[in-house]
């Protein structure tokens, strides 16, 4: 990774310093004012509005979420730089001056800091362009409800605002890493996420009388535990497959076996192979654990998103960005993780890499992310608009050449229903004795 920047007479530092101050206020105004996802019109005014000021000339994309063009096309693709701008349904519990005024509502996963920092590399590379110095042309891309399942992303996707992009960017906040650097890594950097509910029936009875009745509870013990070992040694564990339940309810007294029971959990997996093999081994997997105790299984596996695979090439764009802005020891390495993140769409059509940026205070607390208590050290801000710009200079002068990624996800967007509506009622077809329904489309907490 040893190449040699060629835009290095431009100091992205001191052309950031009288804009970052705004650029941090803009942050906390959108931090007091989140919102979830696919209803972030104020949040989409106000990107809309600051680069107006700028000069730019932002297109709205359906819905909520927008674009932005900087720099002509000269034929060659632009870079994409993308954010996500939608917030969690968690209560607020940072205690800051800028804490949501929003009840119920808050960026818990620092989509308040992905936007500004997408803005605020926006605003340098803007000024290159002014001076000539911008050698390919860039896009922002403001996207929706990356929260939701199966992800905003399918819909910036479907209304072509991929178009003529050639590689993406994006960085995702990192409270485990220190501020001022960025964690990298090729190939897989995310998991797959799905969304597993199975709800259990039965004629209900005396728990006295177990063997006139169907065991409900004992059945739905059997889902809890035997579903995931099952699944486990069905699919290779290289592919790091792992089905947890979150949530399990049934019954309301002690001595009565209830009609009803449901567990609900999350299905991650490293490989994109073995996610797709697990979507038709469920069904068979509930159908053989609850057969001997005579409930009913109705299944609803929510597919959520592939991994994120990092491409080669766009990691080295990285790496040779942060190493120029942030110095040797500014570029460290990054495990995979089990979270799911819809980025991974967009790498299933064009190259692409996402980085972690760290955002802890050197020695100070590690806030977890999807947590009402999240705040950043904002001083990351800074880091993330010059390492972004920076790469965005840099691949406009050729420092990498784009890749396919070899690992690309090999689900096709296009094949993934997007409805806004909660679809638990839709028509289920039976698989194997099981019910199985595919609902798409309705938030899922935490992926």
């Amino acid at each position: 990774m040893g190449a040699t920047p060629t835009a290095d007479g431009i100091d992205l530092s001191q052309r950031l310093a009288p804009r970052l101050d705004r650029l941090i206020a803009f942050r906390r105004d959108i931090h007091a004012h989140p919102e979830v996802g696919h209803a972030e019109h104020r949040t989409t005014e106000r990107i809309a509005e600051a680069l107006k000021t700028e000069g730019l000339s932002p297109r709205l994309l359906p819905g909520t979420g927008l674009v932005c063009d900087i720099g002509d096309d000269d034929g060659s693709g632009r870079l994409g730089l993308r954010a996500d701008i939608d917030a969690l349904p968690l209560h607020d519990e940072s205690g800051t001056p800028y804490a949501s005024t929003i009840p119920g509502v808050a960026h818990a996963c620092g989509h308040d800091v992905h936007t500004t920092v997408v803005l605020g590399a926006g605003v340098l590379l803007a000024e290159a362009a002014r001076r000539g110095e911008l050698q390919q042309g860039v896009r922002l891309i403001f996207q929706p409800a990356e929260e939701s399942t199966p992800g905003g992303a399918l819909d910036v996707l479907r209304s072509g605002a991929l178009d003529g992009v050639t590689r993406l960017l994006a960085l995702h906040c990192d409270p485990a890493t220190d501020v001022g650097r960025v964690g990298l890594r090729v190939g897989p950097v995310t998991s797959a996420s799905d969304h597993v509910l199975v709800r259990l029936t039965g004629p209900g009875g005396h728990t006295s009388r177990p063997h006139l009745t169907a065991d409900l509870v004992f059945a739905l013990g059997q889902v809890i535990t035997g579903v995931p070992a099952a699944l486990s040694r069905r699919l290779d564990p290289r592919a790091g497959i792992s089905l947890v339940w979150g949530r399990a309810r049934a019954g309301g007294a002690a001595n009565a076996i209830p009609r009803a029971g449901v567990v609900e959990g999350t299905l991650r997996c490293l490989r994109v192979e073995a996610w797709q093999e697990a979507t038709g081994l469920l069904p068979e997997i509930v159908h053989d654990v609850v057969a001997p105790y005579g409930v009913t299984a109705h299944l609803e596996h929510t597919p959520g998103v592939p991994p994120v695979v990092n491409d080669e090439s766009t990691v080295v764009l990285l790496d040779l960005a942060g190493r120029f802005e942030l110095g040797e020891d500014g570029v460290v390495p990054t495990e995979q993780s089990l979270g799911g993140e819809d980025f991974a769409w967009y790498l299933s059509q064009v190259p692409g890499a996402l980085g972690r940026l760290g955002t802890r205070t050197p020695g100070g607390a590690t806030y977890d992310l999807h947590q009402g208590d999240f705040d950043v050290d904002e001083r990351a801000i800074e880091v993330g608009v010059r390492l972004l710009a920076r790469a965005a200079l840099e691949n406009g002068w050729g420092a990498v050449s784009p890749v396919v990624p070899a690992a690309a996800p090999q689900v096709a967007p296009e094949n993934v229903r997007v409805a806004p509506e909660n679809v638990r009622d839709a028509p289920e077809n039976v698989r194997d004795g099981v019910h199985v329904a595919r609902p798409v489309g309705r938030w899922v907490p935490d992926r």
